[in-house]
This record gives C-alpha cells, structure tokens and sequence, in this order.
C-alpha cells in the first residue's frame, strides 16, 4: 500500500486507537504499508506510549451481553455489532441482543455457527438477524462469540453495553467472580498469568523492548544476545501491567489480583473472556 492509498479514515483510526499524532500515524502506516497492527508496534518501537491493542475493533457500534446458566457452570458473551450509536443506544436493539443471549444458552451453542443454527422466537437466529436488518435499514450482525465452561462463570457488562466479560473460577464465589470480571474490562490483560501469554506475544514484546535499546545511545555496540538477554529480564514489567494475576487490584492497589484470589479462599481462574466494541 502506497502512502497514497492511506486515507484519513485510516490515519484517524489508529489516532483514535494509540493516542499518537496525526503525522505519526500517518508515517506509521506509511512505513508498514497500511498494515494497522504492524503500525502501533512501529509506534511503540519509537519509544511512543501508545497502547498495546489486541484486536478488539471488530464492531463500530451494537451491544454486548454476557450470560450464564442458572447453574453458572457456563457463560456466553455475543457482539450485536450494527453501524450506528442511534440503532446500539436504542432499547429495542438490546432487547433484540438479549434474545440472541438468551438463545444461545437456552441452545447450550458452542461456536458462532451454531449460534446462527439455533432456534429463537419461532426462527433461527440467522433469519432473526436478517428480519431486523431489514426492519431497521442498517447492517447488522453476530460479529462475536465465545464460551466458557468452568466449575463457576461469572458474567459482567459495562459501560452501556459496550464491553462484556466471562470469568472462569474453580469454585463458587460470585464477589470475587465479579471483582475480577470488573478488574478485566478496566485493564484488558493479555492471559491469567505470565505462563498463559501466547508466544507469539512474548516475542513481540522482546523485539519491541530490542528495538528502543538499539535507538539508546548508552547501549550502542552491544552485541544481539546481550540485547535479548536484556529484553528478557525486562519483561518483568509487561507480565506485571499485562497478565491478570500479577496487576494491582482495581480496589485495592496495595495486592495485586494473586494476592486477592489466595485471601479469598485460594480461588483460581481457569480462563476468561473479554469482548468490547472498538
């Protein structure tokens, strides 16, 4: 992709997302051709404090409802993504979100695909979808979906709809079930502990720290395995800001969430799930 190519709808929303000038994200996306999530590493290779998003911008605008079972042994969350605030804000469009929620647990679906097979009001939900998009005029759909089975699921929506959470526990406990949940639509961390962090998330994160080092005046000439050797001791501090377990607790910054689950009766998390509107 030529420079161009790069319109200011792209160079806005990578501002919107990091944070970062208007000129910078244009060079950003510029020198990765376009490419959004190679753009904010460029960023952050220039020492810029941008944040690490983890793509989730799959829908502009729409709901998101997070449910369990009465049992609580499982939970769903579903994106309801259309194209306007007008349509998300408006009570009819959560409803319709509700009933998609309500369908998919009363279905017990596991992916996207059953969740669009599976019967509600008569129909499938494919064909419910279908119904409201041409009821309404603007482009709707199921853009979102993921589960959780654990011994207790506590679910959470915040902020109008806008980001709903699943927490997985390895016993019952609906206060720290929630407390958590709370925990990770605030701070967004990237797994449950350091262990959890995918590989391919880790060797970002070291080619990030290599490249500021690289731009230091002070560690010119150092050989690369000294550099890596570095850049590993350094990600100390991305697992303490970005895994649940080892972040200050939201309301208690004193613990950090792995000092709050063992005061709570030693309570695990086994996974969660973290869907937003972007």
């Amino acid at each position: 992709m030529s420079t161009a190519t790069i319109s200011a709808a792209d160079i806005n929303k990578l501002r919107q997302a990091t944070g970062a000038g208007m000129m910078d994200c244009r060079k950003a996306l510029t020198e990765t051709n376009g490419d959004f999530e190679a753009a904010i590493d460029w960023l952050r290779k220039q020492g810029q404090k941008v944040a690490a998003k983890r793509s989730d911008r799959e829908a502009k605008e729409g709901v998101v409802i997070a449910k369990t079972t009465a049992d609580n042994k499982t939970g769903i969350v579903v994106c309801v993504s259309c194209e306007t605030d007008f349509v998300s804000k408006n009570a009819d469009f959560v409803a319709f979100g509700q009933i998609i929620a309500d369908a998919a647990i009363a279905n017990n679906v596991k992916s996207l695909d059953e969740l669009n097979a599976a019967k509600a009001e008569g129909s499938t939900v494919a064909d419910l979808v279908n119904d409201k998009l041409a009821s309404i005029g603007e482009k709707i759909g199921i853009t979102k979906f993921e589960r959780i089975d654990a011994p207790y699921v506590a679910s959470y929506i915040h902020g109008a709809y806008r980001i709903g959470v699943l927490v997985g526990l390895s016993k019952e406990s609906a206060e720290v079930g929630k407390d958590v949940a709370m925990q990770i639509a605030a701070l967004n961390p990237v797994a449950v502990d350091a262990a959890s962090v995918p590989a391919n998330v880790i060797a970002r994160e070291k080619d990030i720290i290599v490249e500021l080092m690289k731009q230091d005046p002070k560690m010119a000439g150092k050989p690369d395995e000294m550099l890596a050797k570095i850049a590993e001791g350094k990600m100390g501090a991305f697992f303490k800001e970005q895994t649940l377990t080892a972040q200050a607790f939201v309301k208690d910054a004193s613990k950090s969430v792995g000092d709050y689950l063992k005061e709570s009766g030693d309570v695990k998390i086994t996974e969660f799930k973290r869907v937003a509107l972007g």
